[in-house]
């Protein structure tokens, strides 16, 4: 794989956008993958898990929403574009999605994944251009009906014992289902919020929080699974 930090040119003409860049072994086409991060932004568990994604074959781009003023003025804006369902953050993905749509080392075919506040962007994706959609852990949005209306096939994984998503796997699958759309939702009994991360989340000074505390801890296997279930989930709607 060859990983690197590029500028995505800002689709409203407001800046370029730090994106981080990783592509297979090879010389492509491959099909696009647009990553949106964390709440924690692009740090570690974010770069491990976009260069698991190349590894499967997929050129994968992940912008730094968080590039327009420091992460704590930027984690206020993200949010409430993520509850709007339209911004800053929306155009930069969309400036993301732009650009690998038109290298020629892309297929053309693009999809999209988020973890936590990325899940959340994933999902409202679904209906703006994407042949799929992996929704982890996802903020679940105020109108679910109004964003699943014309949705890609998602796939999409949730811990039981995140409190902070109690339902959101059955949710979905009932939604989904109605709406006749592709979909694979599954719910982790024993997983909590950020099972999927190689590693612990947050910042360190936060980690021993996050997970005595938060109960955010990784689930290897589960992890493993998840991650299974996207492979295959991608390799049919992306390939």
């Amino acid at each position: 794989m060859h990983s690197e930090h590029i500028l995505i040119p800002a689709s409203d003409g407001n800046g370029d956008v730090p994106g981080f860049l990783v592509r297979p072994e090879g010389n492509g086409p491959w099909p696009g993958v647009v990553m949106v991060h964390e709440v924690f932004g692009i740090e570690e568990n974010m770069i491990h898990q976009a260069e698991h994604l190349a590894s499967r074959g997929y050129l994968v781009l992940m912008p730094d929403l968080y590039s327009r003023g420091g992460m704590r003025k930027c984690l206020r804006a993200t949010f409430r574009a993520l509850n709007n369902g339209q911004g800053q953050a929306f155009r930069d993905v969309e400036a993301a999605k732009k650009l690998l749509a038109g290298r020629k080392d892309c297929t053309k075919k693009i999809g999209v994944i988020g973890f936590c506040m990325g899940g959340g962007f994933a999902l409202q994706l679904a209906q703006r251009g994407y042949e799929a959609a992996a929704v982890n852990y996802g903020i679940m949005p105020k109108d679910l009906d109004a964003v699943l209306e014309g949705a890609c096939p998602i796939v999409g994984s949730y811990g039981a014992k995140d409190k902070t998503l109690k339902g959101a796997a059955a949710r979905m699958e009932i939604a989904l289902t109605h709406r006749g759309i592709a979909h694979d939702i599954k719910e982790y009994p024993e997983a909590n919020h950020a099972f999927m991360n190689p590693g612990p989340a947050g910042p360190k000074i936060m980690r021993p929080l996050m997970q005595k505390v938060a109960g955010f801890r990784p689930r290897p296997d589960d992890a493993a699974d998840a991650w299974s279930r996207i492979d295959s989930f991608f390799a049919k709607h992306l390939r």
